[in-house]
């Protein structure tokens, strides 16, 4: 019997004792929605999606802040994709572009940078959001700008780190899946510090159906013996020690800042924002940003599908007035949100 095989076996016939298990990662969310990986769970084993989607934690108030840059500011915001339906208190940066706003969808941020250079008069911000994996490639952008003299690019930041929120969310589940590719830039050092000082467990998953299946019933099993526990099972991407280059990157042109995360509230310590030697790359220093709450639509329970404390079916909304082409909360727009998966693979 191979070792899915047998971990497909082991899941589905577990009798005992409800175990929630935290999938952190939106990638994950997506993957184990579109493989059918809950069809094959005993009943006693609950899959809960966690705060691991960039695009649905970020609060409204930023994309309200991207906006007045846009429409009150004059400038050119380049993004990646999925943030350009993304609500804000009032108006999306969709809505924004049908002002006559300049929004540019590129790739990456170094894309930015490039538009930056090929059109001097114009101010480009790029919208700079994700966690510690997209993090490297925002100081490159930084880096290269710098270097070359690109005065006409900024960053609008609301990067954050994994760690406090496996912190905040702790109580909410048993064990959780840690993101691969969060680690792959980390390192476990941080789970095993937080198994240590805070009991909390969990597996480091990759992201093929086959991955998931069989970090899942690692969890389980260690769930099981009642220890707290942390095990690699994506060392083929995983090193112990993470990537002490890219660590090193962020840490030379960001330092740690409280951040708000749509739904959740403030975490201390959670974002990353620009060192002061790098104050002319911000746009919110750069252009005198005001200090921008943002409200988010009563009705939408993105937030506690975002802590576990509610699925994406049971907000009333979900697949009603919310759907993939008109969205009220940003875990329906994000490719990686939960809603997103629950609505495109409900029928798996």
């Amino acid at each position: 019997m191979s070792a899915l095989e047998e971990a497909r076996s082991f899941l589905s016939g577990y009798k005992g004792r409800r175990l929630r298990i935290m999938e952190v990662c939106g990638t994950h969310t997506h993957e184990i929605a579109r493989d059918g990986i809950r069809n094959i769970l005993s009943p006693d084993i609950e899959l809960i999606s966690g705060p691991g989607c960039p695009v649905c934690v970020t609060p409204a108030g930023y994309i309200d802040e991207a906006v007045l840059l846009a429409l009150d500011k004059g400038c050119t915001i380049t993004t990646f994709g999925d943030l350009v339906r993304v609500p804000g208190s009032e108006k999306s940066l969709a809505d924004a572009r049908r002002e006559d706003a300049r929004i540019q969808v590129v790739y990456s941020p170094v894309d930015a940078v490039s538009y930056a250079r090929e059109h001097p008069d114009e101010q480009v911000v790029f919208l700079s959001v994700g966690f510690e994996t997209t993090t490297p490639s925002e100081c490159l952008a930084v880096q290269e700008a710098d270097r070359e003299g690109i005065s006409n690019f900024s960053l609008l930041t609301a990067n954050k780190t994994m760690p406090e929120a496996y912190l905040a969310m702790k109580d909410s589940t048993d064990a959780f899946l840690y993101p691969g590719h969060v680690h792959a830039i980390t390192g476990m050092s941080i789970c095993e510090d937080f198994r240590d000082r805070y009991q909390i467990s969990g597996v480091i998953a990759g992201f093929t159906p086959e991955e998931l299946v069989v970090a899942i019933a690692l969890c389980v099993k260690g769930l099981i013996k009642g220890q707290p526990f942390v095990i690699n099972a994506y060392p083929r991407v995983v090193r112990p020690e993470g990537s002490p280059k890219a660590v090193s990157l962020i840490e030379k042109y960001m330092e740690p800042v409280d951040a708000v995360w749509r739904g959740i509230g403030e975490i201390k310590g959670s974002g990353l924002a620009l060192r002061e030697e790098y104050a002319a790359f911000d746009a919110r220093k750069k252009f005198s940003l005001p200090v921008i709450e943002g409200r988010d639509n009563p009705a939408c329970r993105c937030g506690e599908v975002l802590q576990g404390k509610c699925s994406s079916t049971e907000c009333p909304l979900f697949g009603k007035v919310c759907t993939p082409e008109h969205p009220v909360g940003a875990c329906m727009v994000s490719s990686e949100g939960a809603c997103s998966a629950f609505y495109l693979y409900r029928r798996k």
